[in-house]
């Protein structure tokens, strides 16, 4: 359990550093004039960020299966993110 609850953490992690650089490109796109990722996938990096984070907690509050399934969400939604904005 310490190791799922370990890499989830550690997704979470990538997941609120990746929404950081994806709004930092937006910002600086903006700035300077040229295209950088839209508002839509903005908007999908910080909720999932959100999510990942508010799931993580919980993951490392809780035990046995509810700290399982919320890991597993952790994982499932980052990976949902990759699939529909970067490689869909």
């Amino acid at each position: 359990m310490r190791l799922v609850r370990g890499l989830s953490g550690i997704a979470a992690a990538g997941l609120v550093l990746l929404a950081v650089v994806v709004v930092g490109a937006a910002l600086i796109g903006e700035r300077r004039g040229f295209p950088g990722p839209g508002v839509e996938s903005v908007a999908w990096h910080i909720v999932v960020a959100v999510i990942a984070v508010v799931a993580q907690v919980y993951s490392d509050r809780a035990r046995g299966a509810a700290s399982l399934g919320a890991a597993v969400v952790v994982l499932g939604s980052g990976t949902v993110l990759l699939w529909t904005q970067w490689w869909g």
